[in-house]
């Protein structure tokens, strides 16, 4: 009984002189503080202004940069956009550009929703898309299309307030009349919003859509 009331005081002291860590402040990595995003530059804040302007439903997206000159930088995700007297959806989109999407905001109203009131005697409440951002080469070469800076939209369809659905695929040369006007007549407005517009006409490659791009070009096919 004396050995262990001995025992006991001895390892108290032991105990002391035991080597423990010290407490640490720093959180751990997973909870590093990340630095703070620079402010939109200049002429990316007076786009997100005028896009604003347009009624665009939109978010903007953080800068990023994948590797082989590929890049979404200075882009939003567009949800829907407005129209003279409704709001339209957008399907199937990335991120895009500013300048993309300040140009597809003014051709969705004043190119396309009035082409189809005008044409086809019902609004336009749907956009249909097969998206933006892709790191990917223009078909057949070895330059990067404007898919890889999210700088172009492909546009596959259209919906409308009385139900129908009208695809570049089935409706650019098998369509009524009406819908064939209607597509040539969004397809030509595209054309003097954009830098660059290709579709059905072009090649094959681009029979079941539009390719619209703000690349300050002027090349529409």
């Amino acid at each position: 009984m004396r050995r262990i009331l001995f025992t006991l005081p001895l390892l108290a002291v032991l105990s002391g002189c035991i080597d423990r860590p010290a407490p640490s402040n720093r959180r751990p990595n997973h909870m590093a503080s990340r630095p703070r995003p620079s402010p939109p530059r200049p002429e990316l804040r007076q786009c997100l202004s005028t896009l604003s302007a347009q009624q665009a439903v939109f978010t903007p997206v953080e800068d990023r940069w994948y590797g082989s000159a590929c890049s979404t930088v200075g882009t939003v995700k567009l949800a829907a956009l407005n129209t003279d007297d409704a709001t339209v959806t957008v399907s199937g989109l990335g991120p895009v550009t500013c300048a993309t999407s300040t140009a597809f905001a003014g051709w969705a109203r004043y190119g396309v929703d009035r082409a189809a009131q005008q044409i086809l005697g019902s609004r336009l409440v749907k956009i249909e898309t097969f998206g933006s951002y892709s790191c990917r080469n223009v078909a057949g070469t070895s330059r990067r299309s404007g898919h890889a800076s999210a700088n172009a939209i492909d546009v596959s369809g259209f919906v409308l307030g009385d139900g129908r659905r009208i695809t570049v695929l089935t409706g650019w040369n098998g369509g009524t009349p009406a819908e064939r006007r209607f597509l040539r007549v969004v397809h030509d407005s595209a054309c003097k919003r954009f830098g660059t517009t290709l579709g059905p006409g072009y090649n094959a490659a681009h029979e079941n859509h539009f390719h619209l791009e703000a690349d300050g070009a002027d090349f529409c096919r």
